[in-house]
């Protein structure tokens, strides 16, 4: 296939997975209120682990993938910390919508759009002037979309700020993970990690409530099975074929989605600024796009 062709072929991947994240933010919501955050994430990232097992299995038997190798550690061990970084970056976000605005949080959990460059340089990756535009424009569009008033810190967006920068090491592990393994393995352990981590929190600090996550089960549905088993696993496979900085870029016009699904569903209102932001999101990935073409990665 074109080098171009493909190119785009992953940029719609993503933006696939960034639409799916963002409709999915009513459902996270609505699952609130019936159970913890603990105990929505535990169920959430256990669905979304079942829903990759029978995908696992076919590709293993139609043997076109590399889903039947032999399990290396470097493979275990990194699959374990993205697990674990999912959990927490999950677990600080849910619990930071407790205390925060949902457009404050949407903002501070987009500002990984400038994080992953950051941290990408300690880690060996060559950032070009245009992606450091593209984030820049990125994260000025997230402002504009998500801040309507005046910007006050609290605990809540401490703790989103935590995600977020949680967010970026998550993009930089599974951008090192994906060109070495399976993306299907490696969502599906991530996945399963998470949610024993979520599991033993929700035990220890909730009361979990059989009847409780049946009240809640078709927003767990769709976070389990789209935003996690098939969006995560999205973001796994094109990472492959991407640098961080630009997967970033492109998966951060989640704010964007979650605009267009309360204007469509909820019939919210879309004013000039929110549409301004939406541009400058979507310039800054276009600026981020054409200068990818000229970067390399040191993986």
């Amino acid at each position: 296939m074109d080098s171009k062709l493909q190119a785009l072929k992953y940029d719609a991947v993503f933006l696939t997975a960034a639409a799916i994240w963002g409709f999915a933010f009513v459902a996270q919501r609505v699952g609130m209120q019936h159970v913890g955050p603990f105990t929505f994430i535990a169920v959430r990232f256990l669905l979304g682990g079942i829903f990759l097992i029978p995908i696992l299995f076919v590709t293993s038997i139609n043997g076109g993938t590399s889903a039947d190798q032999p399990v290396h550690k470097s493979f275990l061990l990194g699959s374990l910390a993205a697990g674990l970084i999912l959990f927490l970056a999950a677990s600080f976000q849910q619990h930071g919508l407790i205390y925060t605005s949902a457009g404050k949080a949407g903002f501070i959990t987009g500002l990984y759009v400038v994080f992953v460059p950051i941290m990408g340089i300690r880690l060996g990756y060559k950032t070009g002037p245009g992606t450091w535009v593209g984030a820049l424009l990125a994260a000025i569009g997230l402002y504009l979309l998500s801040i309507k008033g005046a910007f006050i810190i609290d605990t809540g967006d401490l703790y989103v700020f935590v995600s977020a920068l949680l967010w970026a090491v998550h993009v930089l592990i599974i951008a090192r993970l994906s060109k070495k393994f399976h993306p299907i393995r490696i969502a599906l352990l991530q996945f399963f990690v998470c949610s024993v981590a979520a599991w033993a929190a929700a035990i220890i600090s909730e009361t979990i409530i059989f009847d409780k996550i049946l009240a809640a089960l078709i927003p767990i549905l769709y976070a389990g099975i789209m935003s996690t088993g098939i969006a995560f696993t999205l973001q796994v496979v094109a990472q492959r074929h991407a640098h961080p900085t630009h997967a970033s870029i492109l998966m951060s016009t989640e704010a964007v989605f979650a605009v267009l699904g309360g204007y469509l569903f909820l019939a919210e209102t879309l004013p000039l600024r929110s549409i301004t932001g939406c541009v400058l999101m979507l310039t800054g990935m276009i600026i981020s796009q054409l200068n990818a073409r000229k970067q390399v990665t040191l993986i």
